[in-house]
């Protein structure tokens, strides 16, 4: 599945990842690769996803703890479709 992140200062990442978790109004939900389409909003909390290869040139403001990584986030919109997943992140 690809990954986009992004905010209104910057694009933070784009790329290939195994799972996203993201934090919904109604709590935590992950989603994986072929996952049904999916329009939400997002709270204050934090993003963490799975990277299917090496991580690299990261935004310094992502944690990297093996192949996951996360970032904090202030709320926004994830919409997934044909197995692309954009977060528009605050």
């Amino acid at each position: 599945m690809t990954l986009e992140i992004i905010t209104p200062e910057a694009n933070l990442f784009k790329g290939e990842v195994n799972s996203v978790s993201l934090p919904g109004l109604d709590g935590i939900f992950q989603v994986l690769n072929n996952h049904a389409p999916i329009i939400s909003s997002l709270k204050t909390g934090v993003l963490q996803f799975e990277t299917k290869g090496s991580v690299e040139q990261l935004n310094p403001n992502f944690k990297v703890s093996g192949s996951t990584v996360s970032i904090e986030i202030k709320g926004g919109v994830a919409e997934l479709n044909n197995n692309k997943l954009i977060v528009l992140a605050d």
